[in-house]
């Protein structure tokens, strides 16, 4: 899908109708009363009273979006990938409108268009660039007609919500199944149940990590998808970045990786900084430098460089404009707590635990840590996962651990399992006291890890936004870029 060129040109009033009309103005009072009331940011209520007026109103405002819609869907990296590709299009002049406070059901990403469209039905942007919850991601494509999908990677997570991963595979199958003529899918090619579901699509755009010095031999213990989708024999893995994320093949030679057609043949990191990556698409090679670090974000920048392949913004620029980045709220997040450095690092499930533990102690040389686990509808409330986490890591790395939220005490069990000595290991249920006592246990000089699920990220970040040390996450980012 190519989009219009030229900043200016595009942007149209929505046809909404009485009804339609209705509906945005009350989303829009919803909103106003939902942040005068200080009861949030009017990220999802808006969306649902709007929705109440008319269910066809996101699809009545994303009618006016000349530049199409970008959806992105998949269990890790969604937020940061959208962010990603959002700094690109936006530095080249195409304002985006998204959901980028992460509210990523149909009634957040309502919400999100009614609250950047006008009184009068002018939506001041060009391109819809969405990240969605993979359950809800049949409903958004009836809804916004998508010009690309794009699909992350697949790994179990609140299982209480979405069953096993072949029931998600199925609702992102369905979805891209039943997308408008002409819409291209833009697929990890290093997840085997994410780069089947390009059979038989008529526009795939692969991407992928081909850097054979990062593959690592053997699969986690954790790893999800070890079986062929075609025929059930075990694969055969040449090496894996991370969980079943790698380069694989069935011996029967019924599926193997698809050839990535954009990739990363180098990737160097430079500490908790950042990374360098050289990525090419078969036409252009880019040298990559963004704030981000980790093999988990890897993914991310190629996804979102492959993503505006798709709408035709040339690999060099997409390059270039990453190199002013800033990371997404809780995702890599600094800030200071207690004249002590820290860094959020959202960790909401087996693997995605796995690689922000093994990015702090690797590349941050982490010590102190506060780890946060909540069981709240939006985290799974179902926390055996945590059994799958390789806290074992933290042996002999960490010097001293606050534990937190509403399950610290399933935590600190777990903990010990993981042998962790007893006089470094500290509970502490209140969010200001966790955060305190997390900050004076570091020492001078070191930096804090903060590793909490979604809604202890919230809980944690809304005491750090009264102390002025974060603004609200509904606010945008102050790096993001402007037309």
């Amino acid at each position: 899908m190519g989009l219009p060129a030229g900043p200016d040109r595009g942007l149209m009033r929505a046809r909404l109708g009485p009804r339609g009309t209705a509906a945005l103005w009350a989303g829009k009072l919803t909103a106003g009363l939902s942040r005068g009331l200080r009861r949030g940011g009017g990220t999802t209520l808006p969306g649902d009273v709007a929705r109440w007026v008319d269910p066809k109103v996101l699809t009545k405002l994303s009618r006016s979006l000349t530049g199409g819609t970008v959806v992105i869907t998949g269990t890790n990296g969604k937020t940061t990938t959208a962010a990603l590709l959002r700094h690109i299009l936006e530095v080249q002049g195409l304002p985006t409108v998204a959901n980028q406070a992460g509210a990523n059901l149909i009634f957040g990403v309502t919400a999100a268009v009614v609250n950047r469209t006008s009184w009068s039905g002018d939506v001041p942007a060009r391109v819809g660039l969405f990240e969605i919850d993979e359950a809800s991601l049949p409903r958004l494509v009836e809804d916004v007609a998508p010009g690309t999908i794009v699909v992350m990677n697949l790994f179990r997570d609140q299982l209480d919500r979405y069953g096993e991963l072949e029931t998600t595979a199925a609702h992102i199958r369905r979805a891209l199944t039943r997308g408008p003529e002409g819409m291209t899918a833009v697929l990890n090619a290093d997840d085997p149940m994410v780069a089947a579901l390009g059979d038989d699509l008529p526009r795939v755009v692969y991407a992928g990590l081909d850097d054979p010095l990062l593959l690592r031999s053997g699969l986690s213990h954790g790893a999800d998808a070890k079986f062929c989708p075609r025929c059930g024999t075990p694969f055969v893995f040449e090496g894996v970045y991370f969980g079943h994320v790698g380069h694989y093949r069935c011996p029967r030679g019924d599926f193997s990786r698809p050839s990535p057609d954009v990739r990363a043949t180098s990737i160097v990191f430079d500490g908790m900084d950042g990374m360098r990556l050289r990525v090419t698409d078969g036409q252009q090679d880019a040298d990559v430098a963004v704030p981000l670090s980790g093999l988990y974000n890897a993914y991310n920048v190629v996804l979102a460089l492959a993503a505006a392949k798709a709408l035709e913004v040339p690999l060099a620029k997409s390059a270039v404009a990453l190199r002013d980045f800033t990371p997404a709220f809780g995702r890599m997040e600094r800030t200071v707590i207690d004249d002590r450095p820290a860094i959020l690092l959202l960790a909401k499930n087996p693997t995605g635990f796995n690689e922000v533990l093994r990015t702090a102690i690797q590349f941050g040389r982490a010590r102190s840590f506060l780890i946060a686990l909540n069981d709240r509808i939006a985290d799974g409330q179902d926390v055996s996962w945590i059994w799958d986490v390789d806290f074992e890591q933290l042996r002999g790395v960490a010097r001293h651990i606050v534990v937190s939220g509403d399950r610290a005490l399933d935590l600190r069990v777990r903990l010990k399992y993981a042998e962790l000595p007893d006089d470094q290991i500290e509970v502490v249920t209140d969010w200001r006291d966790a955060l305190d006592r997390a900050a004076q246990a570091t020492p001078a000089g070191e930096t804090l890890f903060v590793l909490p699920t979604y809604t202890a990220m919230l809980e944690l970040r809304a005491v750090l936004t009264r102390d002025g040390a974060l603004q609200p996450y509904w606010q945008g980012r102050p790096g993001d870029a402007k037309p």
